[in-house]
């Protein structure tokens, strides 16, 4: 499973810096780059909610969910294995 996060396509759709974002939803910016990296294990439905208005989105445009080819296989055949055993 993998979520990508498009944070960067948005701020520059908008012509805003991570800083102005970071200052206008309260957080720090070093925090706005690991969001936009994709280094966080989650983010709040707050921060979220205020993510989306400042840029004026869905969440659906920021967060992309790709599915993992091998990490299913991995848990099919792990299944596989417990229902043979």
């Amino acid at each position: 499973m993998a979520i990508i996060v498009n944070l960067d396509v948005m701020l520059a759709r908008r012509k805003m810096r991570s800083k102005e974002l970071a200052e206008r939803i309260g957080i720090t910016e070093q925090n706005v780059s690991l969001l936009k990296s994709g280094k966080v294990k989650g983010i709040r439905f707050e921060t979220l909610e205020k993510i989306c208005a400042v840029l004026d989105c869905q969440p659906g445009d920021i967060l992309e969910y790709t599915g993992n080819k091998q990490g299913e296989r991995a848990d099919s055949e792990r299944l596989a294995k417990q229902k043979a055993g």
